[in-house]
């Protein structure tokens, strides 16, 4: 992902200072582009679905976030924007994800449905898949939370994980400076987005214990690592490098080479621009020497791959929810995968992942 800059900007003011302050100084957020696809959750109603404007929003205090669903940065603010959801849709905070893809896999509007269902979101969701809407708001991260007041400015900005108190008391903030004024009965458009009308999706426990983990980006000396040749943060360790569009065949050095923070493979390997994509059926294998607390693997393709960290099979305190008791793991689509998940930060540990499968295709390794 892009680089993730801690920021929060709170534009809201005291009760004093709204009585002078002219809102006029505060910048209109722009409208959601047309070219955006509705991804359609909230199917409750009968009939055709309003489409999402910031016009028809005129009213509501909207949070308007940009995400994508294999970042495991947004992944992890997850919990807070549906615990909002629940918590102040009926007091007029409506939420909106602005889906932009970083991955070409993204685009496919199925695999945003199921990673929709996979994760339980509710609130509505626009497609983005020429960035227009991502343009239109000069945005350059994920994940990134613009607050609208009910007059349409934008009165905070949000950039990357954390901060999360300080994003709640402006919401409550604005609902409360919103709720002050005459109430004005729901347009047809409102109705679309009440809380009562949204589909009762759940995500499973497991899922949801690990993107409410605390993280101590402190102790994470492993950042993100891309498979990619057109990837600005790739890192690969073998002496054969990149071949763009080719099959080359890898060997991985003597394990006195290897060197922290660094990708190695085995085995043959389509260099595709996003992504490594295994061509045989077996001999495939990934190593990586981290320092971190979990390792996710952003995968697509078929097969599957078996995973080992310091010569042996991750213990049950120890394997992603992703892993099974046989330390495998099996790709069902293109996601991010957690592979390993340890307690606590113990330092840096050898992972080795024999992959199994023609089409296996690696993207990019995260961390927490």
């Amino acid at each position: 992902m892009k680089e993730i800059i801690e920021k929060a900007m709170s534009m809201t003011q005291t009760d004093d200072e709204k009585k002078t302050t002219d809102k006029s100084q505060f910048k209109l957020a722009p409208e959601f582009e047309k070219s955006g696809e509705r991804v359609n959750i909230n199917s409750n109603s009968n009939g055709p679905q309003q489409p999402i404007t910031m016009a028809s929003l005129k009213g509501k205090v909207v949070l308007v976030n940009f995400w994508t669903y294999s970042c495991i940065n947004v992944l992890r603010t997850l919990p807070h924007l549906m615990d909002w959801d629940a918590k102040y849709a009926d007091k007029g905070l409506v939420i909106v994800g602005v889906h932009t893809p970083e991955f070409e896999f993204e685009k496919d509007v199925d695999n945003v449905e199921k990673a929709i269902h996979r994760y339980g979101i509710n609130y509505p969701i626009l497609q983005d898949n020429n960035h227009k809407t991502w343009n239109a708001y000069a945005n350059n991260y994920w994940p990134r939370m613009y607050l609208v007041d009910d007059i349409g400015h934008i009165r905070y900005d949000k950039v990357g994980e954390g901060d999360y108190n300080q994003t709640e008391k402006v919401i409550q903030s604005l609902l409360s400076e919103r709720n002050t004024k005459p109430t004005v009965e729901p347009k047809e458009s409102d109705i679309a987005y009440s809380h009562s009308n949204k589909s009762s999706l759940h995500k499973p426990n497991n899922i949801s214990s690990f993107l409410s983990q605390s993280v101590d980006f402190s102790k994470i000396k492993t950042h993100e690592l891309y498979f990619g040749h057109q990837s600005p943060s790739s890192s690969l360790g073998n002496s054969d490098g990149f071949h763009p569009g080719k099959n080359v065949t890898y060997t991985i050095p003597p394990k006195s080479s290897i060197k922290p923070n660094t990708i190695y493979l085995e085995g043959q390997w389509k260099n595709n621009p996003d992504n490594m994509e295994f061509q045989g059926d077996t001999g495939g294998r990934i190593i990586l020497n981290y320092t971190a607390k979990s390792v996710n693997l952003v995968a697509g393709g078929k097969g599957n791959g078996t995973v080992y960290e310091d010569g042996a099979f991750l213990s049950n305190n120890s394997r992603g929810i992703d892993l099974g008791n046989d330390s495998k793991f099996t790709i069902d689509g293109p996601r991010l995968y957690n592979i390993v998940n340890h307690q606590s930060y113990s330092g840096s540990h050898l992972l080795v992942i024999d992959v199994k499968g023609t089409g296996f295709q690696a993207y990019t390794f995260t961390f927490g």
